[in-house]
């Protein structure tokens, strides 16, 4: 059995006119044409035609797979569909630009992400929307629904209760769990950045960056970042540089300027952007532009906030050598969906445990390879629709797999 893609727009052209009463603009925009009846369908892959293939898809040729599971459990990811399937789980506190707005609202969403899974990775996803907020429900439901699923990827769970969530579940779980907002997002602003460093003749190593942000994807960003070989990073939150000076830091908070802000800057974003390389913005807002100005020579801006960037394009270019957003009228958009359905479509691959910082690594090196022949200021990432991103994607994260010793196949 698969999630089919389906689009079911009902019989009349804007899907809107049974029961619409139009006073939320539904009966002409074509988004709830499209949406109408939901994205997605259930489908069998194989067929019911007479007694026989009855007999074998259901009672009683079903008893004896049931049988060999019960002795063999590991068969259980030959004989269902476990092996390639992710639950998409969600209690619909941080959609999208949207915030809190429940489990049910989040849906569409949810659905949305299933079928990328599907369309750009090949990986079959079941949208899951929680109705509850609590993080030792949301695990245990979790854990509870784990038998069904070869991977979880969390979306859109506020922080900082995303972070408790996801290390909760890596600990009760032998199967990949990935909280998309924060990795998915690193993995992409890793490889993007990788190329815009090569294009302007400079190493990671050699860069200092500034992050507007310390929220799920900031964290994670600044993480990977570190990992890769940064020259520097410090983290802006609300009141300014994350730092351990600070009083008001939460745990992770604290962790975070535990290993970033190796200059010891205190301070504004505004002051921590005077000499800085490469800004990332994850927060929303708006940063000035004569703070912009005062950026080191070829900076990169990466204004990533949807649908208002912290640093609109226009700006940017006055200014800085290399400018990404996360929106796809710009060139160079950050976009998650070149980093997560490869990277569960490689761990789920090779039957791994869990997904490693190195598998992330992995994945955004060989996304910026994609390009790495083509590069131009307006070419450091490659489109989502690009077929070349998922198989390498998929490849390079197997192999880390493989190599870091939790593959199990």
């Amino acid at each position: 059995m698969a999630a089919e893609i389906v689009n079911p727009r009902g019989d009349s052209e804007t899907g809107a006119e049974d029961g619409a009463d139009g006073t939320s603009g539904e009966l002409f925009d074509p988004a709830f044409a499209l949406h109408r009846g939901g994205k997605m369908a259930v489908q069998a892959t194989v067929p019911v035609r007479d007694k026989d293939d009855l007999s074998l898809a259901y009672t009683p040729g079903v008893a004896k797979v049931c049988s060999a599971i019960a002795e063999r459990p590991e068969l259980v990811h030959d004989y269902t569909w476990k092996s390639q399937v992710v639950a998409v789980v969600t209690d619909g506190t941080a959609v999208l630009g949207l915030g809190d707005i429940g489990p049910e609202a989040s849906l569409p969403v949810m659905e949305g992400k299933a079928i990328l899974f599907k369309q750009f990775g090949g990986v079959d996803a079941v949208p899951i929307a929680l109705a509850t907020t609590d993080t030792d429900e949301i695990v245990d439901t979790v854990v509870r629904l784990a038998p069904s699923f070869g991977g979880v990827n969390l979306e859109d769970i506020s922080a900082p209760r995303c972070f408790e969530i996801e290390r909760k579940l890596k600990e009760r779980l032998d199967i990949p769990v990935f909280h998309d907002d924060q990795h998915g997002t690193a993995v992409v602003t890793l490889a993007a950045l990788r190329n815009a460093a090569k294009l302007t003749d400079r190493a990671l190593g050699e860069l200092r960056a500034v992050i507007s942000g310390a929220g799920a994807a900031g964290v994670a960003i600044a993480k990977i970042l570190v990992e890769a070989g940064i020259g520097d990073v410090a983290v802006c939150d609300r009141k300014g540089v994350v730092s351990a000076d600070r009083g008001d830091l939460t745990d992770v908070k604290r962790e975070l300027a535990g290993f970033t802000n190796k200059a010891g800057l205190t301070g504004s974003l505004e002051e921590a952007l005077d000499g800085a390389d490469v800004f990332i913005g994850v927060s929303g807002g708006t940063v000035p532009e004569e703070a912009v100005a005062k950026m080191a020579k070829e900076s990169m801006i990466f204004a990533m906030a949807n649908p208002n960037p912290e640093i609109h394009p226009d700006v940017a270019h006055k200014y800085a050598a290399v400018v990404a957003t996360g929106r796809s009228d710009f060139p160079n958009q950050i976009n998650n969906v070149l980093a997560f359905p490869g990277i569960f479509a490689g761990a789920m691959q090779v039957r791994a445990s869990q997904i490693t910082e190195g598998m992330k690594l992995a994945a955004a090196e060989a996304l910026a390879a994609v390009v790495a022949d083509e590069l131009s200021a307006d070419k450091v990432i490659p489109s989502p629709f690009d077929e070349r991103v998922a198989p390498a994607v998929t490849a390079a994260v197997a192999a880390a797999a493989r190599a870091e010793g939790v593959a199990r196949r």
